[in-house]
């Protein structure tokens, strides 16, 4: 696969920019080109033949910045083949799907090919005050809950339509 992808990832506590590498390891593994950024620090999308956007989930939202990434960015990322994830809580029914309510508007706004959600990671003692609070009142069980081989299927499964789609407009 011959194409430039970028993957742009909001992590608090770095377990989703662990699923984030993950996706572009598999991706380079398939021939692309791929670079990993915050959503502060990303490039526009000029360049880059696809996006994939990620984001840790707290209280049922995206973070902020990665919101705010797709909202700036929108118009472009409606002219490049983009995929967004989510990374959350799970055993709890609103949080085993990790998705935020703004996902379905966002996907639309941008023609996403998709959105995926997977488990995270709690650790505790890495937590504020606040969230440990927010945590108390959900029961979410602390462990690293990331299926990275279920990353790494999405991400091919990513990289069959990238090809697929760019085989269409070549």
């Amino acid at each position: 696969m011959d194409a430039r992808v970028l993957v742009v990832v909001a992590s608090r506590h770095g377990a989703t920019r662990e699923i984030a590498e993950t996706v572009a390891d598999a991706l380079r593994d398939r021939g692309a080109a791929v670079d990993v950024a915050a959503p502060g620090e990303a490039p526009g999308v000029t360049g880059y033949d696809a996006v994939i956007v990620g984001s840790a989930v707290y209280t049922g939202h995206w973070l902020p910045a990665a919101r705010a990434y797709v909202e700036r960015e929108s118009g472009a990322l409606a002219t490049r083949h983009v995929w967004f994830f989510s990374s959350g809580l799970s055993g709890q029914p609103a949080a085993a799907a990790n998705s935020p309510h703004e996902m379905a508007a966002m996907v639309q706004a941008v023609g996403a090919h998709g959105h995926r959600s997977f488990r995270g990671r709690l650790d505790i003692a890495s937590l504020s005050f606040t969230e440990r609070a927010i945590i108390a009142g959900a029961r979410a069980r602390a462990g690293d809950h990331r299926d990275l081989a279920a990353v790494r299927r999405w991400a091919d499964e990513v990289g069959d339509e990238l090809a697929r789609v760019s085989a269409v407009s070549a």
